[in-house]
């Protein structure tokens, strides 16, 4: 491709800038080979010319489209070079906030020094188990790739974390260790994870300072190795550290600071332990004041002690060697501040009572002399002599800072010791992870011994790294089978060389470290001599004589050999040692042990191999110890597979999200991040598989060259685009590209789609102008057709006014002129009407006389004859009463003789019976009466109505004259105007126009009084309207705000039940695993004591999985007693108090579940138990004598209630309305015969109860005579035979009877009367209010009339509902009331039943029996199976351990081995064997244990068991005898519900279980869809055409096996509806069903939207028309399966939400606000890293600033939400169990033979 096509205007391209390294510029015209300088233009619209050289070309960097702008991979780049890799980082760094890029094989992290929540552990669980190109770049998706290839490919991996200081290195690497220990999960022994995270807070207290660069710099080098069983689970770690930072401990640059413990040891000096080390201020001590920075920002010194203690006790470090160490440590720090006096050129001393000595020294435990001596002193030793020499201050100066030095690294390598002790693992180790957290490549203004061991170690680790991308690179090549070209890439073996071979650098340091007198100087010399001229890297500088330059991968670096030599050495003076050895202090003589262990061992070696080398040969050089450890190390990386992360540091200010180009480019240049670029870049590092080439550049073909073979399109296609071949290569999978060539097709792809927005803009903008031509014209017309239509009506109404005028002239005149005539004709009348009232008047008087006269005639009269009839019957009366009163008399006497006599009583008795029967008859008769008396009354009722419609049409009549009356009357004053008019015209004509005037005025005052008082009542009735409506709608408003506060209550109530069920559920669950692996831990046990057995062997069974669970109850009875020890011996052992208190929880739980079901029961039992007791104290009484009198008397009381009931039906037909009929008013004639009618039927109803009471009484009496025996001797003496008392107390307790009753009576007598009264007073209210409202609604205007007739019915009707509402709680009370006492006659008749049963057979068997012919009936079963004790392992193994789901569900019925369990339960309740119950029900829990906790992956198998467990558990509560679930029930399942056991525990049991099984359904679940949503939802292009594919880098995600499955949405339903018929087929509950559907679609919006905030190439507008698209197929499928109503549908909503976001306008601050409101289902950190993460996947659209994003959060910063950006794809539902009763009949299920049940016999 000529140059001249790329470098044409408008593109652009990247210039070199000394601040910013490179900057952005535009071509301002095309560019022709030969051209001299380009013309361009920077992005501030300078104007500038870049000079080109004609000899090279050397034309500027191109710049890539803003398409591929801030791709997750570097190497997606079309155009790979430095600028365009700053770029990238630098838009994906500052405006997208992410840190984290791939590079190839290499994640480059930069340090954002600002917290970030993209740590947590649903980050963590979002990551595990994903492809590393799935996923948005992570730390997390480095070391899922790691331990994803340990698994997979059996080879131990390494993640190699590099960078400068202050880069994040010792953060990443620990990310990396905490991602292992989550998702690897704790091994057996203990939690290795906590104590390998553990062992962090202790290496950077002693092993991390603060510096200039970074304020927790790692000092030293660390290798941490995490080992890994066959299972994959941590099991142990082992840690290597490499070159310790001694100088640190006695020297501190400006602005530094020590390492972190000894200023937590002075931050804590202050605590009771640590007053012993006399500490105080870091500023106090030499060591620690040197950088006069003691203070790190943000930083607690004591609290981080607080840590790193802590963690020392989690590691297993005791309390007495922590302080052994911290007081070492002191004693260090009190070591500095030993001050060396100088006695002359050779000699120095120290003062005897030098504070900070004594100190030491009583914390190290020697003795101050020998230490104060040898301080100063050394020793020499010759072949034959040893001389004492003293030093120089320098040199004991020196050599007090190499002891202090020397005892620090001790204990920094006890400290790693003693952490690889407590990270050992006993078992053995299958694989491991090695995680290198070691120093970058640095450079400074004086590099010493430390940085050249540091840039060595990157010179390694950089060829290693070459290498293996050399390698990955080759084998891409091979795999696709193209041509391989040798890339040439940068070889630093030649820098390795002069560093590590011989006579190299370091040869010759050790060289110079062995004689006596060698020196730094003499070291330079030799440098020079030997290496100046015979190796290119190596270079002397200009104006030095002591140091040299090494040219490094990265840069030269200068390096000063002042030092060199003494650091190398390491040398301490062994007296000082010796002293040392002599301490008291365990800690210090341990620690100087183990260094004469490991010296004497070498020196072992070396004497048996060179006899005569003296002893200080036998110390290795501080250089060759690091070379050979790191040769060490790198073997170790190169036996595993590498995973690279080079972390940046942005900036040197720690300034948050700032990144420096200068400082960036070095780093990248340092780390080989541009080496890896160089490297992709000289090959082919676009590339594309045919599929997606096709897809994206279906637009650059015509219809014609697409053919059926994709590839072959490709090539076709290809080879018209570029004409040069050798930009791309065909492999055999994928399209190789050359750099550019992407960016190249990106353009043409552009200019073709520009082309196509060109055409189809010109075309529209087309139909826009027609479209607004031809509605101007049409708007034109309609104008000119209103204006005519407006001219025409002007002129119609012109000839409308002049006709009206005529009109209005015309009736005026008739007005007039028979104005007149009718005033003259009223006046005329007038006249005739007073003088025929005046004769008519005169006639009434005369009558009225007259009449009256008569009447006094009549009253005299008849007042004269009363008065004689009463005298004479004053007489009559007395003569009468004297003649009775004789006889009556003479009665007395002859009664009393009677009364004493027995034949008088039995005569009385005799008579008594004709009496009942005389009772009834007039009974019939009274009914018959009655009969009439409705008759009557409904005759009466007829009358009323015609009376009725008379009154009404009178009524009518009347109102007709009172308004022609009213209109006479209103006429009235006119007419007698009219008269004096007359009259007084005849006087004189002046006089009637003043009294006409004086009149018009008056009648016009009256006129406006009336309307003003009109109109006041008006307003008057309006302000009351309007508080009525106030009123009213007050009303309505407390109505809806009670309402709505039940509703919130109610929801608040049901989220809380549902938290608690689902915490229940949790708990349950985790109760469950715990138990699940303590069985686990049983059976390892059994097992390994089983192996310990001598000639012991295991059989095969299909209980191998739960032996130990099942031992009690499926072993036979020999085995018991040793099942039980081992059950016993493994409980004492897995005794944790964690199991304690979780069964103790459950426990409460489901005391309190089960406290509040049975609270209810027990009440009601003790009420009907209660009320059982009286009925029995009552029957006792006496039943056998008194049956023919209970029975009359009972006969005679529901008489006596008909009649009671009929006079009620009576009195309501009277009182009440029915339909448009009002009851007789009071007064009238038929409501007077009513009421005597009443009154006689009362008067015959008392009769007839005083003839009931007599009875009473006398069967009162007879009950006395046979149980009341009184012994009264005066008594006896009166009447020997009793009959006297006896008389008396029948008598007194007839009257007892009599006055009740007559109380009674006369308080519902007196409670009716005043509910009558109270009717008839309201009914009368009634009909006043109707009167009122009717006269004021006929002086209301029309309106006014229609508010006030509805406020009242408003007030009617909830009047009535009021009334309503209170019969109707009366109505269920009486009804709960008489439910109760219906369950009491039930269970009297039923014992009533079995006592008359037992009496008929007891007759029977007394009877004679006679011989018989006996028939054989058919067999009817009672749903029971009857098997022997011990054949329950037997069923629980046919039943449910060896069923095979897939039969059951195609043969059987659905439940099948529920209903059998339940069968054989039925036969154990009937023998009432408790054992046998217990047996069957464990024994069953057990094996549907067993058979989850074995198959638990199974979906199939676990929706069966769960669908069985339901049915047994419903089964159990259908046939346990609770009134809420037998009402469900049919008579013959009623009889076979469970009549000795109560099973409630049971059903807690197997509802647990059920949880349990659903629960392990959901995990086999979402196992089963993981792999299928993120391919099926998201990646997979469902709409082709529509949708399009961005350019991705070496990590994506396109598979090179053209034969693998695709997944679509289809294959997601598909794989739902599988589902759903399995669950359907065994006969789940429907709502279960529905519950499991719903947790379905969370899962797949859950991982949906995960995935999609976590990937960059998902956020687009595209995408989200793919994700729509795929979530109504989701809602068709619920639809289709009418599942539409399970809440399913809900929990789609946030992924809605999402789509709708990567859709919707995203510009102005509406648009914000839009988003706000439309995303109420997703939380303010969701919405905004999808609007971060948006990508424009054409060049058309944009992208979404941060101006808008920075709106967005300050809308939202007020929503109270959680603060998690993923959702909780782990989250689970709570479940519900709704009881669903069985319609099967036990009695007609049949055994099927091929269950293998031959032992169960049906019954």
């Amino acid at each position: 491709m000529a140059a001249s096509e790329l470098y044409s205007k408008y593109a652009r391209v990247w210039l070199p800038d000394a601040a910013e390294v490179w900057k952005s510029a535009e071509l301002t015209r095309d560019f022709t080979p030969g051209d001299r300088v380009l013309s361009l233009q920077l992005e501030d619209g300078t104007d500038v010319e870049y000079k080109v050289d004609p000899l090279t070309t050397g034309l500027p960097p191109l710049r890539n489209p803003n398409i591929l702008v801030g791709e997750n991979d570097l190497t997606a780049l079309s155009y790979l070079h430095e600028p365009a890799v700053l770029h990238n980082l630098k838009v994906r760094f500052i405006d997208s906030k992410l840190i984290y890029t791939y590079c190839g094989i290499v994640l480059v992290a930069i340090n954002p020094y600002e917290s970030l929540p993209i740590y947590e552990a649903d980050i963590i669980t979002a990551y595990s188990g994903q492809n590393m190109g799935d996923m948005d770049p992570h730390i997390f998706a480095v070391a899922e790739e790691a331990y994803k290839q340990m698994a997979r490919d059996e080879r131990n991996q390494s993640i190699i974390v590099s960078g400068e200081s202050g880069a994040g290195k010792t953060v990443s690497a620990k990310y990396a260790m905490r991602y292992f220990a989550t998702v690897s999960g704790m091994s057996g022994e203990t939690n290795v994870e906590d104590r390998v995270l553990a062992s962090s807070p202790i290496m950077e207290a002693l092993g991390n300072a603060k510096t200039t660069r970074n304020d927790n710099s790692s000092r030293f080098g660390k290798y941490i190795n995490i080992g890994f069983d066959k299972k994959y689970r941590i099991i142990g770690a082992n840690m290597r550290t490499y070159l310790l930072e001694k100088s640190r401990v006695v020297f501190q640059a400006h602005g530094e600071r020590n390492y972190h413990i000894f200023y937590q040891l002075c931050a804590s000096s202050h605590l009771p332990e640590f007053k012993a080390f006399k500490l105080g201020c870091a500023d106090d001590f030499h060591c620690t004041n040197q950088g006069q920075s003691p203070v790190i920002d943000g930083v607690e010194d004591a609290k981080e002690m607080f840590d790193t203690r802590r963690a020392f006790s989690l590691l297993g470090i005791g309390e007495s060697d922590q302080m052994a160490l911290f007081q070492i440590l002191a004693a260090i720090l009190h070591l500095s501040n030993v001050e060396v006096k100088d006695q002359s050129a050779d000699r120095s001393s120290i003062l005897p009572d030098n504070s900070h000595l004594m100190v030491f020294c009583e914390l190290m435990g020697v003795q101050y002399e020998d230490m104060a001596h040898w301080l100063c002193h050394r020793k020499l030793k010759t072949a034959t002599e040893t001389y004492v020499k003293s030093v120089s201050k320098v040199n004991a100066v020196n050599g007090r800072d190499a002891l202090a030095k020397h005892i620090y690294a001790k204990v920094f390598s006890w400290t790693v010791g003693c952490i690889n002790k407590a990270l050992k693992s006993a078992a053995k180790q299958h694989s491991f992870i090695g995680v290198l957290d070691i120093y970058g490549f640095e450079t400074f203004d004086v590099n010493s011994f430390e940085q050249f061991c540091i840039n060595y170690a990157n010179e390694k680790l950089q060829q290693q790294f070459n290498l293996h991308v050399f390698k990955l690179e080759q084998e891409e090549y091979m795999r696709e089978q193209i041509p391989w070209t040798l890339i040439d890439f940068y070889d630093n073996q030649p820098c390795i060389n002069l560093i590590e071979a011989k006579l190299g650098v370091l040869d010759l340091l050790d060289e110079e470290c062995k004689m006596p007198k060698g020196s730094d100087d003499t070291w330079a010399q030799k440098l020079y001599n030997t290496l100046l001229k015979q190796n290119a890297h190596f270079d002397k500088p200009r104006l030095s004589n002591t140091a040299f330059i090494i040219h490094h991968f990265a840069d030269k670096v200068e390096y000063q050999c002042e030092g060199f030599l003494e650091k190398n050495k390491d040398t301490v003076n062994e007296e000082q040692i010796n002293v040392l050895k002599m301490s008291k202090l365990h800690l210090l003589l341990k620690l100087f042990q183990e260094d004469e262990k490991a010296t004497s061992s070498s020196s072992s070696h070396s004497i048996k191999s060179r006899p005569g080398q003296a002893q200080r040969d036998n110390k290795k050089t501080v250089g060759l110890q690091f070379r050979q450890s790191l040769h060490l190390l790198m073997d170790t990386l190169n036996a595993t597979t590498p995973h690279y992360v080079r972390c940046i540091k942005p900036n040197d200010l720690k300034t948050p999200f700032t990144l420096d180009p200068v400082r960036a480019v070095q780093q990248l240049r340092a780390c080989g991040i541009l080496e890896t670029i160089r490297i992709s870049a000289a090959g082919f590092p676009s590339r594309w598989t045919y599929q997606e080439f096709f897809c994206r550049y279906r637009v650059l073909m015509k219809q014609k060259d697409v053919l059926p073979d994709r590839k072959q399109t490709c090539k076709n296609v290809l080879e018209k685009l570029i004409k040069d071949q050798e930009k791309y290569q065909f492999g055999k999978n994928k399209i190789f590209f050359r750099a550019g060539q992407v960016a190249y097709l990106e353009k043409l792809r552009s200019d073709k789609l520009r082309m196509a927005c060109v055409r189809i803009q010109k075309t529209i903008r087309c139909w826009l102008a027609r479209r607004k031509y031809l509605r101007m014209r049409e708007s034109a017309i309609t104008i000119q057709r209103y204006v005519r239509g407006h001219q025409a009506r002007c002129l119609a109404h012109f000839l409308w006014r002049t006709k009206a005028a005529v009109v209005i002239q015309q009736n005026v005149r008739m007005w007039l002129a028979r104005r007149r005539y009718q005033q003259q004709r009223s006046a005329a009348i007038v006249i005739q009407c007073f003088f025929r009232a005046y004769m008519a008047r005169q006639q009434y008087y005369k009558m009225v006389y007259e009449h009256k006269a008569v009447v006094i005639q009549r009253w005299v009269r008849g007042w004269l004859a009363k008065r004689r009839y009463r005298d004479s019957l004053a007489a009559i009366v007395l003569l009468q009463s004297c003649v009775r009163r004789m006889r009556a008399r003479k009665e007395l006497k002859k009664l009393k003789v009677d009364a004493r006599s027995v034949a008088h009583f039995k005569k009385l008795n005799v008579g008594m019976e004709n009496k009942i029967l005389q009772l009834q008859h007039k009974i019939n008769e009274q009914h018959k009466e009655n009969r009439e008396l409705s008759e009557r009354l409904s005759v009466v009722e007829k009358t009323q109505a015609v009376e009725r419609e008379r009154l009404g049409r009178e009524m009518e009549n009347l109102r007709g004259s009172e308004r022609e009356a009213k209109a006479k009357a209103e006429r009235v004053p006119s007419l007698l105007e009219q008269l004096s008019f007359l009259r007084q015209e005849l006087e004189s004509t002046q006089r009637e126009k003043q009294d006409l005037e004086e009149q018009a005025r008056a009648y016009q005052e009256q006129t406006q009084q009336v309307v003003a008082e009109l109109n006041g009542k008006n307003s008057l009735l309006n302000s009351e309207k309007d508080d009525l409506n106030r009123l009213v709608q007050q009303l309505t408003e407390l109505l809806f705000s009670e309402s709505k506060t039940n509703v919130e209550n109610t929801k608040q109530l049901e989220k809380d039940l549902t938290e608690e069920r689902s915490r229940y559920q949790s708990l349950l669950s985790e109760y469950l695993h715990l138990e699940e692996r303590h069985g686990d831990l049983k059976e390892e046990m059994n097992i390994s004591m089983n192996s310990n057995k001598s000639g012991h062997k295991r059989t095969d069974s299909n209980y191998s999985s739960n032996t130990s669970e099942c031992t009690y109850s499926l072993d036979s009875a020999e085995g018991e007693d040793s099942s039980i020890q081992r059950e016993d011996v493994t409980e004492s052992i897995v005794d944790m108090p964690i199991l304690l208190k979780l069964q103790r929880r459950v426990k409460e739980l489901e005391q309190e579940k089960q406290s509040l079901q049975r609270q209810l029961d027990k009440r009601e039992e003790h009420v009907l138990h209660f009320s059982e007791k009286e009925v029995e104290e009552q029957r006792t009484a006496g039943r056998a004598e008194l049956d023919l009198e209970t029975l009359k008397r009972q006969e005679l009381e529901s008489e006596n209630k008909k009649l009671k009931v009929d006079l009620k039906e009576l009195r309501k037909s009277l009182t009440n309305e029915s339909g448009d009929l009002a009851p007789p008013s009071p007064g009238s004639m038929p409501y007077s015969i009513l009421l005597e009618q009443l009154n006689s039927s009362n008067e015959e109803l008392e009769m007839r109860k005083e003839e009931v009471l007599l009875l009473r009484s006398h069967m009162v009496r007879q009950e006395a005579l046979k149980h009341k025996v009184r012994e009264s001797a005066d008594i006896h003496t009166l009447n020997e035979d009793g009959e006297l008392w006896l008389a008396y107390e029948g008598l007194k307790e007839t009257n007892r009877i009599l006055e009740c009753q007559m109380q009674e009576q006369e308080r519902i007598h007196r409670d009716e009367c005043e509910d009558l009264r109270e009717e008839v007073r309201r009914v009368r209210l009634e009909k006043q209010q109707q009167q009122q409202l009717l006269a004021q609604s006929l002086l209301l205007p029309q309106d006014a009339r229609i508010d006030a007739s509805m406020q009242h019915e408003i007030t009617r009707l909830t009047n009535e509902n009021l009334d309503l509402m209170e019969q109707q709680g009366k109505q269920d009370k009486t009804l709960r009331k008489l439910k109760k006492q219906l369950k009491l006659y039930v269970k009297r008749i039923e014992e009533f039943e079995g006592n008359h049963m037992q009496q008929s057979q007891a007759s029977w068997t007394i009877s004679p029996v006679s011989q018989v012919n006996i028939t054989r009936k058919e067999k009817e079963f009672q749903g029971m199976l009857e098997y022997r004790q011990g054949d329950e392992s037997r069923l629980v193994k046919n039943v449910v351990i060896d069923l095979k789901p897939r039969g059951v569900a195609v043969s059987f019925i659905p439940g099948l081995p529920a209903y059998i369990i339940f069968m054989c339960l039925r036969y154990a309740d009937y023998v009432a064997d408790e054992q046998r119950v217990s047996t069957l029900l464990n024994s069953t829990i057990i094996g549907i244990k067993g058979v989850i906790k074995r198959r638990g992956d199974n979906f199939e198998m676990v929706s069966f068991w769960l669908a069985n467990t339901c049915r047994l558990l419903h089964c159990l509560k259908q046939y346990g005898g609770e009134e809420t679930f037998v009402r469900h029930n049919t008579p013959k399942q009623n009889e076979h519900c469970l009549s000795n056991f109560e099973l409630s525990q049971y059903q807690q049991l197997f509802g647990d279980l059920a949880i349990q099984i659903y629960r392990q359904l959901i995990k086999c679940m979402e196992e089963i869809l993981q792999p299928l949503i993120v391919a099926s939802m998201l990646e997979r292009e469902a709409l082709q055409g529509v949708l399009g594919s961005k350019p991705t880098g070496m990590r994506k995600r396109s598979s090179s096996f053209p034969d693998e499955e695709v997944v679509t949405v289809e294959t997601l339903l598909h794989q739902l509806g599988l589902f759903h018929t399995i669950m359907s087929q065994h006969g789940m509950d429907p709502d279960l069903i529905k519950q499991m559907v719903r947790q379905q679609f969370y899962v797949i919006c859950a991982v949906t939207l995960n995935h999609l905030l976590l990937r960059k190439d998902m956020c687009s507008w595209s995408k989200g028309l793919q994700i729509r698209y795929n979530v109504w197929q989701l809602e068709e499928w619920l639809a289709e399966r009418e599942l539409s109503d399970c809440g399913a549908k809900e929990t789609l909503e946030p992924l809605v939400q999402a789509a709708q976001l990567l859709q919707v306008k995203k510009k102005t601050e509406a648009d914000a606000q839009a988003i706000c409101t439309m995303c109420s289902a997703l939380t303010t950190a969701q919405i905004v890293k999808v609007l971060t993460l948006y990508t424009p996947v054409v060049e058309f659209e944009e992208r979404v600033s941060t101006t808008f994003i920075r709106t967005i959060q300050a809308l939202l910063k007020d929503r109270v939400e959680s603060p998690m950006l993923m959702m909780d794809a782990k989250k689970i539902f709570s479940i519900t169990l709704p009881f669903t009763p069985s319609p099967v009949a036990l009695e007609s299920i049949q055994i099927p033979a091929s269950l293998n049940l031959g032992f169960l016999t049906r019954v």
